[in-house]
């Protein structure tokens, strides 16, 4: 019996006489990005440095576009967008010691999100490799063990000939659901040492599917066709699956409303009948869901956001489908499907039986009725048309990526997304600085649509540096800058907390005059023009800052027990 994986393609005799005759010049840089063109990567982001430029110096042989930012971060927050926006591993090139470490932020928030970012740093000699203390430039004891906790796996070559493959595994365990971020670490003089290793011509780029299994979607299903009051937690999860459909078709057999969390916008149509949109750290949404007979998670891990402070306590049965196994029944017992989301989904679609429910669109009314009253009575005017201003003027097919900044916690819970993929933010991580880098890499990966970026001035000085990279490569971002002279809402927090906010007010530059300075063209807005200037701003074509001297406040929140 013969088995398709014992086949092996011959080579033809063009392709044996180009392997014994490699040309001459390639060194093990050459290798790295060979094998990266194999897979079918186009772009890679990233940042010199002295053990690094064997890398660099193969990029000048290869067809490769380069994308290089200005702080090792903030390329690693373009990579992870571009990966998102595309679905493909987004190499991220870096160098050994600080470089390295510099981007372990980035990497964090790739993990949490589930973003494919390939990233690959050279590394000490091989001498040096083993923890002795040889005093080499860069050198740690053990520098892949400070990514070990963060990424999803860990390759550390040792010779040329381990390159493509350690690479290939690399590119498979990006894109193995969950998605998320690997490391790849490469000696300095592996890289740079001539190699007569023939040219790397392909790749399996093709990573293993996580299939559900059969007996446990045969009982989710049984579950949730004889549920009274079904409801279902959409989750980002949903959208790195391109599960958005499957999910709609599934909410609309089962009568069952859909909230998504902050990962999961626009995973389901914001004004469908059914649709709980994303008021999920709504006491009243809460409510609902602990009422709810059976609730099926999707792609969510219910943590600390979607489980609105972990205050959420499910009384019916959970079924909890992730592919993530680690965050199966994590927070809550569940029967638990360890699955990529749109797999399960499809699974689930070919076994439930329809339901008739006329009461779950008015039940999803009332909730959101009660969450706009809510708001209604904080006095949030200012927040909630500035929201809507930033809507009407970003384009629907637009994707928009927001920094940790008063205005982001408004959009999880308030913004229509117009889509799965469309709007990202650092929520999984948290870290400061995600936006205007992020949306780098997504005007990189499509320069056919206008880019959204939304910062607070805390975040913006993270990543103000960014502003030469999108003059450079005249990446057509637009960037709102919303100024409040500090960490608003670190300052509220501190206020309700203690009274008096410490170490929170910022002096701050001119953010107009200082994008000018990078030729960057700049204006300073009002809430009331700020449709009308950010509108204009993202129908011209390169990269533009707009500046909101705000003072914006967040709504009350219901995970205190203070309501």
């Amino acid at each position: 019996m013969t088995h398709d994986h014992d086949l092996v393609l011959r080579p033809t005799q063009e392709q044996i006489t180009a392997a014994l005759n490699p040309p001459a010049g390639r060194n093990g840089g050459d290798l790295v990005v060979e094998t990266l063109a194999g897979l079918g990567a186009t772009t890679v982001f990233g940042l010199p440095g002295q053990h690094a430029l064997g890398m660099f110096d193969a990029l000048r042989r290869s067809d490769l576009r380069y994308v290089g930012l200005r702080v090792e971060n903030n390329a690693g927050f373009a990579a992870d967008a571009y990966g998102r926006i595309t679905g493909e591993a987004a190499p991220l090139l870096l160098s050994t010691g600080p470089g390295a470490l510099t981007s372990l932020a980035a990497l964090q928030e790739a993990a949490a999100a589930s973003a494919p970012v390939l990233a690959i740093s050279s590394q000490i000699p091989t001498a040096g490799l083993g923890g002795g203390r040889h005093g080499y430039l860069h050198e740690l004891p053990d520098q892949s063990a400070s990514f070990r906790g963060v990424v999803k796996s860990v390759h550390t070559v040792r010779t040329q000939s381990q390159i493509p493959s350690a690479i290939e595994a690399a590119w498979k365990s990006a894109l193995t659901a969950p998605h998320g971020p690997v490391w790849v670490e490469i000696p300095q003089d592996v890289l740079l040492a001539e190699t007569s290793i023939p040219v790397v011509t392909g790749g399996d780029a093709f990573p293993e599917e996580v299939v559900p299994r059969p007996e446990l979607t045969a009982v989710a299903a049984h579950l949730l066709s004889g549920a009274e009051r079904p409801a279902i937690i959409a989750g980002g999860g949903v959208v790195r699956a391109d599960a958005s459909g499957k999910l709609l078709q599934l909410a609309e057999t089962l009568r069952a409303p859909v909230v998504t969390t902050p990962g999961g916008k626009g995973a389901f149509p914001w004004e469908h009948p059914l649709s709980l949109q994303s008021w999920i750290e709504d006491r009243h949404t809460t409510d609902f869901l602990e009422d709810a007979d059976v609730l099926l998670v999707v792609g969510s891990g219910l943590g600390e956001l979607s489980s609105n402070y972990h205050t959420f306590r499910p009384r019916g049965r959970v079924v909890q489908i992730e592919a993530d196994l680690g965050k199966l029944e994590s927070n809550h017992p569940a029967l638990g499907i360890h699955a990529d989301a749109r797999l399960a989904l499809q699974a689930l679609l070919e076994t439930v039986a329809e339901r008739q429910d006329e009461s779950a669109s008015e039940r999803v009314r009332e909730v959101l009725d009660k969450v706009a009253a809510r708001i209604a009575g904080q006095e949030l005017t200012l927040e909630q048309e500035v929201l809507a201003s930033v809507r009407r003027a970003l384009p629907a097919a637009s994707p928009s990526f927001w920094d940790m900044t008063i205005l982001a916690y408004w959009a999880w819970s308030a913004f229509d997304a117009k889509g799965p993929n469309r709007m990202h933010s650092a929520q999984g991580a948290g870290g400061l600085g995600y936006g205007f880098p992020a949306a780098l890499g997504a005007a990189a990966a499509d320069p056919t649509r206008p880019v959204l970026a939304v910062s607070g001035d805390g975040g913006a000085l993270y990543s103000i540096a960014e502003l030469a990279t999108a003059r450079q490569y005249g990446l057509g971002v637009t960037w709102l800058i919303v100024d409040d002279g500090g960490y608003g809402i670190l300052r509220e927090y501190m206020n309700d907390a203690f009274g008096e906010a410490t170490a929170t007010e910022l002096t701050r530059p001119d953010y107009v005059a200082l994008a000018e300075s990078f030729g960057v063209p700049g204006v300073r807005t009002t809430p009331q023009t700020l449709e009308a200037d950010l509108a204009k701003a993202l129908s011209e074509p390169g990269p533009s800052v707009v500046v909101l001297p705000a003072l914006l406040r967040m709504f009350a929140p219901t995970h205190l027990g203070t309501e």
